[in-house]
C-alpha cells in the first residue's frame, strides 16, 4: 500500500495538504496508531474546512466524518467497482485487522493532456509561506525574489512581473511608445496574444512569413516589410526554437526599431550561447500553466534599460508615481502579479534545469520510438547557433492525414494538438498580411504531442500504432 496515501489521525490540515501534493491524488486514508482505517479525507473536505475558518494546525481526526465507504479484501472486485461513482471516487480496501492494503479508484475515461505542470519541488511550501505571511496580493518578498532571480537567469538587470504573458507584451509596447499610426512586424506563426498586444495599442501589425527550417520569423521577410511607419519587431521564439537574432538586431539598428522578444514558449533557449530574452530592448515571458515554468497565470518583462524598467513599473501599477502615492503620472494598468503566484514561480525556477532535462528526455524517447516513421518530421534541433528547449514535442506530418490522426488519438484518450493557425488565415487579422507562404504550410502539417510526466512508453506505442495503421 502506498505510504503517501496514509496519514495518522493526529496529522494537521497543513500536513494533509502536503500529503496531497506528494501523492497528486487529492485523497488520504486516515488511520489510528495501530494502522487501522478510521476515515477518509479529500481535498474537497479540506477546502470546506478552511472556508469555514478551520486553522491549518487542527488535526484531521477532529474533523473527519465517521461515515465513509470501504471494502474488505475478500469482497469480489466487481462488487467493489459497483460501489464507486462520481461522488465516491476512492474506496480503501482493508484486511481482517482493518488495515488498508489497497484501494479502488473511480475513473471516467482517462485523458492524457498535451501538457501539465511539474509542481514537485518547493511550490507548496513557498505558497503556504506566502499565504501565512498574509502578503497575498501584489506586494511581498516573493515578488521581489522572483523578479530578481528570473531576470538574472535571462541575463538582464531588471524584471517586471505581470499578471500574464499577454499583458507583458502590451506593457512593453506601451512603454516603448507604440501608438496609432505605428507599424509593428510580427510572425504569421504565433499565438494570437502577439498580434493582439499590437492592436491594443491601436497600432498596425504587419504579418510576415517564417523560416522553413526553424518555423521562426524570417529576417529577410522583416526587411522587405519595413516602411517609414515601422517602429518595432516582435520576434517569437516559437515552440522553444530561438529566432535568428543577429540579423534581426542588425535590421533594428539600421532602421532604429525597437525589438520586443516574445519568449513565452522558450524559457532558457539559447542563441550563440546567450539565453533568449537577452537581445531585445524589452523581452516578454509567459508563466501560464502549460509553460516550461508556471505561476498558474503570470508573465514578466525583462530589460537592461533602467529607464524602461522605471516606466514599466509605473504603467503596471495604475500609472502611479513611485515617489508620490496616489499621484498618477500616466494612464496605467493593473498588470501586477500576486505574491502567491510569485512564490510558485521562485520554486519553479529552482528546478528549471531539471524540467528542461526531463522534457528533453521525453523528446528523445519520442524520436527513438517514432523516428523511423516516414510521415513524421520532428522539430529541428541542429540549426547552427541555436539551442532550442522542449516546450512541447513538435513534429510535422502530412497535411492530408493530420486531422484524422489527431481524431484517432483523441478517441484513445491522448490529447494531440495542431499547431497554431496562421494569423493570416483568420478574418480578423487577414488584412495585416505581408507574406505567409511557409507559415501556412507548416501550420497545416504541425502536431504537438503530450509532453509531461504522465507520458509513458505505452503512450508513445499507441501513438506509433495510429501512425503505422493510418
Amino acid at each position: 500500500m502506498r505510504a503517501d496515501l496514509l496519514c495518522p489521525t493526529d496529522t494537521t490540515l497543513l500536513e494533509v495538504l502536503q500529503l496531497f501534493n506528494a501523492n497528486t491524488m487529492g485523497i488520504a486514508f486516515v488511520t489510528d496508531a495501530e494502522g487501522r482505517l478510521k476515515g477518509i479525507v479529500s481535498d474537497g473536505d479540506v477546502r470546506r474546512w478552511l472556508i469555514d475558518g478551520t486553522d491549518l494546525k487542527v488535526q484531521v481526526g477532529q474533523l473527519m466524518s465517521s461515515s465513509y465507504t470501504f471494502a474488505h479484501e475478500s469482497k469480489d472486485t466487481a462488487e467493489i467497482l459497483n460501489m464507486t461513482n462520481e461522488r465516491i471516487r476512492f474506496i480503501p480496501i482493508v484486511d481482517d485487522d482493518e488495515k488498508v492494503v489497497d484501494f479502488v479508484q473511480y475513473d471516467t475515461r482517462f485523458r492524457l493532456p498535451v501538457a501539465s505542470p511539474n509542481l514537485k519541488g518547493n511550490e507548496f511550501n513557498y505558497l503556504v509561506e506566502a499565504f501565512l505571511s498574509t502578503w497575498i496580493s501584489s506586494t511581498g518578498a516573493y515578488i521581489n525574489e522572483f523578479e530578481e532571480k528570473f531576470s538574472a537567469y535571462c541575463g538582464q538587470e531588471y524584471g517586471i512581473a505581470t499578471s500574464n504573458g499577454t499583458v507583458a507584451l502590451h506593457l512593453a509596447l506601451v512603454t516603448l511608445g507604440i501608438k496609432e499610426g505605428d507599424e509593428v512586424i510580427v510572425p504569421d506563426l504565433t499565438f494570437a496574444a502577439t498580434i493582439n498586444a499590437v492592436l491594443y495599442c491601436n497600432a498596425t501589425p504587419v504579418i510576415v512569413d517564417v523560416e522553413r527550417e526553424s518555423w521562426c520569423i524570417d529576417p529577410e521577410e522583416i526587411k522587405k516589410a519595413i516602411t517609414p511607419k515601422t517602429r518595432a519587431i516582435i520576434p517569437v521564439h516559437i515552440y522553444g526554437q530561438p529566432c535568428d537574432m543577429d540579423p534581426i538586431m542588425s535590421i533594428a539598428r539600421e532602421y532604429s526599431l525597437w525589438v520586443v522578444e516574445d519568449c513565452a514558449e522558450a524559457h532558457g533557449a539559447k542563441y550563440k550561447g546567450k539565453v533568449v530574452g537577452s537581445f531585445g530592448h524589452i523581452n516578454c515571458y509567459s508563466f501560464y500553466g502549460n509553460k516550461v515554468i508556471t505561476t498558474g497565470e503570470g508573465g514578466m518583462c525583462v530589460t537592461n534599460d533602467q529607464e524602461l524598467d522605471r516606466k514599466m513599473r509605473v504603467y503596471r501599477d495604475h500609472g502611479m508615481s513611485k515617489d508620490k502615492r496616489y499621484w498618477h503620472e500616466v494612464i496605467g494598468f493593473n498588470y501586477r502579479m500576486t505574491n502567491l503566484q510569485a512564490a510558485i514561480g521562485v520554486a519553479q525556477l529552482e528546478r528549471i534545469n531539471d524540467i528542461h532535462a526531463f522534457r528533453s528526455d521525453i523528446e528523445t524517447t519520442y524520436k527513438e520510438k517514432l523516428g523511423d516513421i516516414a510521415a513524421l518530421e520532428f522539430q529541428s534541433g541542429s540549426i547552427e547557433h541555436r539551442e532550442k528547449i522542449i516546450w512541447l514535442v513538435c513534429a510535422l506530418t502530412s497535411a492530408e492525414n493530420r486531422d484524422a490522426i489527431m481524431a484517432q488519438l483523441n478517441e484513445k484518450g491522448i490529447d494531440c494538438r495542431p499547431f497554431f493557425y496562421p494569423l493570416s488565415d483568420m478574418p480578423i487579422y487577414k488584412e495585416y498580411t505581408f507574406s505567409n507562404q511557409v507559415s501556412v504550410e507548416v501550420s497545416a502539417r504541425g502536431l504537438n504531442f503530450p509532453t509531461s510526466e504522465t507520458v509513458k512508453d505505452q503512450t508513445i506505442d499507441i501513438i506509433r500504432s495510429v501512425f503505422t495503421e493510418s
